[in-house]
């Protein structure tokens, strides 16, 4: 579905949606191609009265999409819209972007349809990763006017395709997950069925290791992005008296209690941040070997130079100083710097200027 930042978001507005027995459509980038303004697996909700929650874009696409979902909405039936030469391309002119795509736009009615909400909610909560299928045309290419889902992670975790042989054949293509969101035919007991993979991963997590201004800062940012932020002290007083956001989750733990506390994953950042050159060197150790996919540490080059020396961690597995070369000075411009940094490391990008090379955006 939507990119993990988002994806909560989503789905805790579909559950109230359906709670509320309100009428509402779920519109998604199927396929894209050439320049578009999001990936394919971007989502958006559509109520009724054309509020939205999740935007797509603020063009015209968005609007022609809305206009479409709300005719889904009143006519409960599922429509695939396309954007190419062939249908609706001056929408897509208009914007200047000249991409193609195709969205899937399905009612929710029925609470029936949609217990792959409450399964995906309940799912998301044990950071695992994992495939939704969403089976939406037949054969012929025809919409199903209700899409059915199944959820995979190293298993069926929900089941709704109500076609066995179709089940099979998906749980042999998942044994290898696709990277990213793609349609692919399989054969059900009808005929071809035409499904759309999404891979699911965990949100962003981040570990700010020090309660100051800095980290108070770079935690704001971080809810921002839609992160899921831990921030640890080994002074409880401290972190107790510290202006955190209120959604901001604090740890009272020294180096050796964090080493024991700690469940990271490929998800997860951290960045030290204690002011203390030693009490940093001590919770960099504790951290050395966590299976994070960024961990920095703020300071001067020569405290890096200490820091790497003490930890035996080098440059490409110790960021320091932490963040992007952007000229921050104030904590919330340093914020941005070392979110930014994280997300290209997340993201295995080099942080260079979009301006600076002619490959796509979103690759």
């Amino acid at each position: 579905m939507s990119v993990s930042a988002e994806l909560d978001r989503l789905l805790d507005a579909l559950h109230q949606t359906l709670a509320d027995g309100s009428t509402a459509a779920l519109a998604t980038l199927v396929r894209t191609r050439g320049s578009t303004f999001r990936r394919a697996g971007t989502a958006m909700l559509v109520h009724a009265d054309g509020r939205v929650v999740c935007a797509l874009s603020g063009g015209c696409p968005q609007r022609d999409i809305v206009h479409r979902a709300r005719d889904v909405i009143r006519d409960e039936r599922a429509t695939l819209a396309r954007y190419d030469p062939e249908h609706g391309l001056d929408v897509m002119m208009e914007m200047g972007c000249e991409g193609e795509l195709e969205v899937l736009i399905e009612p929710l009615a029925a609470q029936l349809e949609h217990d792959w909400v409450a399964r995906l909610r309940s799912w998301r909560g044990q950071r695992r990763e994992g495939v939704l299928a969403t089976a939406y045309s037949g054969p012929g290419g025809a919409i199903l006017p209700h899409p059915r889902r199944l959820l995979w992670s190293g298993a069926v975790l929900h089941d709704a395709l109500r076609d066995n042989l179709l089940r099979e054949q998906l749980e042999a293509c998942l044994q290898q997950p696709p990277a990213r969101t793609t349609v692919v035919t399989l054969r059900g007991s009808e005929g071809p069925v035409g499904i759309l993979l999404q891979p699911l991963s965990p949100r962003y997590r981040l570990l700010l290791i020090g309660s100051h201004g800095g980290a108070q800062a770079l935690a704001r940012v971080g809810l921002q992005l839609g992160w899921q932020v831990t921030v640890v002290d080994a002074d409880s007083e401290a972190l107790a008296g510290s202006e955190m956001p209120e959604a901001v989750h604090r740890l009272a733990a020294g180096p050796d209690a964090l080493r024991k506390q700690l469940h990271a994953d490929r998800y997860s950042a951290a960045v030290v941040m204690t002011h203390h050159l030693y009490r940093d060197i001590e919770y960099l150790n504790a951290l050395a070997d966590a299976p994070l996919a960024y961990l920095g540490a703020l300071g001067s080059r020569q405290r890096a130079a200490r820091m790497q020396q003490a930890t035996g961690l080098d440059a490409t597995r110790l960021r320091a100083p932490a963040g992007l070369d952007i000229g921050s000075e104030t904590p919330q411009e340093i914020a941005v710097a070392v979110a930014a940094e994280i997300m290209a490391q997340m993201h295995r990008r080099e942080g260079r200027a979009l301006s600076a090379h002619d490959g796509p955006i979103h690759d």
